[in-house]
């Protein structure tokens, strides 16, 4: 039976090796030596999978060592394809990762990628590499594939087995091969995709598409909130429609939604056509932050609180519910409007590691929110904690002017001043 190596485990990354190594020899990747102390020690910092899922992966092994992967003949590339300041995609990970690999790939061996990339990324930017690193001919001693990720983090519902799979490769043959390998753990079931930038493009647009989606809602919020009706209370109304879709106002982050479609409209733009609507939804997206924010402030000034010097408390930090992930959360959005109006933010998210948001963001996370000390609450992820503590006990944590910002419509609606 052939080995697998899984480079890179993430979020992504590490359910795929547990769920193969069940079955079969697999060597996880990943250059972070303290992530790999972590697993072997039988804790993933992600919570996704618990000890005894672990274990129960008996034929996985781990290691940092390049030279540990010579056995292997499927790599699997799952490592991060983030956007860089200017919203430009940041191949550096994925061409690390494939210049790496070339360093130990072998006649016959096969690489898949299941980084999200534009159309055309895994043949045009990664498989050159492969070929110059390694001296060897692609379709000819190499073959390579796509099996676009679509791990949900935090959602324990839909874990890496119950999600239905795109698989793609070079050559009809690894197709095959490909599908066959996913279709061994994947009870969902496998879709075989026509090639792999078909493959690629599928991915890159069901976040794009989710992305213009929450767009749109998140400019009606702003349409209906000067118009002063209730977003939440006319989405309920629509939703009694058998065909309207359920999707909801709020900051977009995350290593998907916020990032896909710029890998989209970059490869677009490099063909000489510059998208409308796609970068339309991004703005409007990108921009919530600053709205969540002037919404606030201008609440703030209404009753007579000074703003420039007032403190405000922001409950959350993650990009999403009841998971620790901080990638790409535009929360940070929020609390760098705030500080630009001189107001002193506190965060607290008992998801999150200290060292984690101090290192990646710069900010210091309050372990306890103090007692009527805040002007202002934004409730900004909706973590079970916080819907545990309810509208009482978080107003505690406020003045008696205390302006209450439920931007995920976590409470009722007459237990905030305001509501996205």
């Amino acid at each position: 039976m052939k080995t697998i190596a899984v480079i890179g485990l993430g979020y992504v990354g590490l359910p795929l090796a547990v769920e193969l190594g069940k079955f079969r020899p697999v060597i996880g990747f990943d250059i972070n030596s303290d992530r790999i102390d972590a697993l072997l020690c039988g804790h993933d910092a992600t919570q996704e999978l618990s000890a005894g899922e672990l274990a129960a992966a008996n034929q996985l092994t781990f290691t940092t060592d390049p030279s540990g992967l010579t056995d292997a003949t499927v790599y699997i590339v799952t490592v991060p394809t983030p956007i860089d300041a200017h919203k430009r995609p940041d191949l550096t990970p994925l061409l690390t990762a494939s210049e790496m690999l070339g360093r130990v790939l072998k006649r016959g061996d096969t690489v898949i990628y299941e980084s999200t990339v534009y159309p055309g990324a895994t043949e045009d930017d990664c498989v050159p590499v492969l070929e110059r690193v390694s001296g060897l001919t692609f379709n000819v001693d190499f073959f390579a594939g796509y099996s676009p990720e679509r791990i949900n983090p935090g959602d324990k519902q839909h874990r890496l087995p119950d999600i239905r799979k795109i698989t793609s490769g070079s050559t009809p043959e690894v197709a095959e091969e490909v599908d066959q390998l996913y279709a061994s753990i994947i009870t969902a079931g496998t879709y075989k995709a026509e090639s792999i930038r078909v493959a690629e493009a599928a991915k890159v647009i069901e976040n794009t598409q989710r992305d213009l989606n929450i767009a749109l809602v998140n400019e009606l919020a702003i349409i209906f909130n000067k118009m002063g009706i209730d977003t939440d209370a006319v989405l309920k109304a629509a939703g009694t429609k058998w065909n309207f879709l359920p999707f909801r106002p709020g900051l977009v982050g995350g290593h998907c939604i916020g990032v896909d479609p710029y890998y989209l409209t970059h490869k677009a733009e490099a063909l000489g056509y510059h998208p409308q609507v796609i970068l339309a939804g991004r703005r409007i997206n990108d921009g919530m932050g600053a709205y969540v924010a002037s919404r606030l402030v201008k609440a703030m000034l209404k009753r007579r609180i000074q703003v420039d010097g007032a403190r405000v408390l922001i409950l959350g930090l993650t990009f999403k519910e009841n998971c620790p992930d901080l990638r790409n959360t535009r929360v940070i959005d929020v609390l760098a409007e705030l500080r630009d109006y001189g107001v002193q933010v506190d965060v607290h998210d008992p998801w999150v590691d200290p060292e984690e948001a101090l290192a990646v963001y710069g900010i210091d996370l309050v372990a306890e929110p103090k007692l009527a000390a805040y002007d202002g609450v934004i409730l900004a992820v909706a973590h079970e904690e916080f819907l545990k503590q309810g509208a009482a006990n978080i107003r505690k944590f406020g003045t008696r002017d205390l302006v209450l910002f439920d931007i995920k419509s976590m409470l009722k609606p007459e237990d905030a001043e305001l509501r996205l």
